[in-house]
């Protein structure tokens, strides 16, 4: 099973770098392939249909739906702006959307948010969930949202409470067999 894991946040600190890093550890030792990119390394303009015209796809948005498209699942975490997506990730979904064949149709994901108010970043991820079923991506039900990110990561990155690591890791345990099956009925192994 391989996944592509990005945290969409360009911050270096970021709590939700630290999520997907727990998240990434944990899918590995349940038997995962996972490229874990660094959403810095898709640099692109914001999207411009006459750019797209002139120019092509950009690299950075050609990079990112290559290596979407090598996964047969995703894991994603990513902050909350103003109760929605971040601007830079529904930008690069906007320009990845216009790749063809397009690389997210089909694809699973488990969808992962930090933040440092009572919701966790939970209303982005609905956000981020209308937008990438709409776009053909099979999104698990559960969502792992993450309340007072400050308070949650130890010295090392991974999780203090041992009930919220466990809760992560029974997520992600559902969610990999979904993912594989999902990734078998399209014909893309597993």
């Amino acid at each position: 099973m391989r996944l592509f894991a990005l945290a969409a946040s360009l911050r270096r600190d970021s709590w939700n770098r630290k999520l997907i890093q727990v998240a990434v550890d944990l899918a590995r030792r349940h038997g995962a392939e996972v490229d874990h990119a660094d959403f810095r390394e898709f640099d692109m303009p914001l999207y411009d249909a006459d750019l797209q015209a002139a120019q092509g796809l950009p690299p950075g948005a050609q990079e990112l739906g290559r290596r979407i498209a090598a996964a047969q699942g995703l894991l994603l975490a990513s902050p909350e702006y103003n109760y929605s997506i971040p601007g830079p990730l529904k930008n690069a979904i906007d320009w990845v959307s216009r790749a063809r064949p397009m690389p997210l149709r089909g694809r699973s994901a488990l969808l992962l948010a930090t933040s440092n108010g009572q919701f966790g970043g939970v209303r982005g991820l609905l956000q981020l969930r209308l937008v990438l079923e709409g776009l053909g991506v099979h999104v698990y039900p559960d969502m792992f949202p993450l309340p007072q990110a400050a308070q949650q990561f130890d010295d090392t990155g991974g999780l203090r409470d041992p009930e919220r690591l466990a809760r992560l890791e029974k997520l992600i345990e559902g969610y990999l067999p979904v993912a594989r099956a999902l990734a078998q009925a399209a014909g893309d192994g597993g």
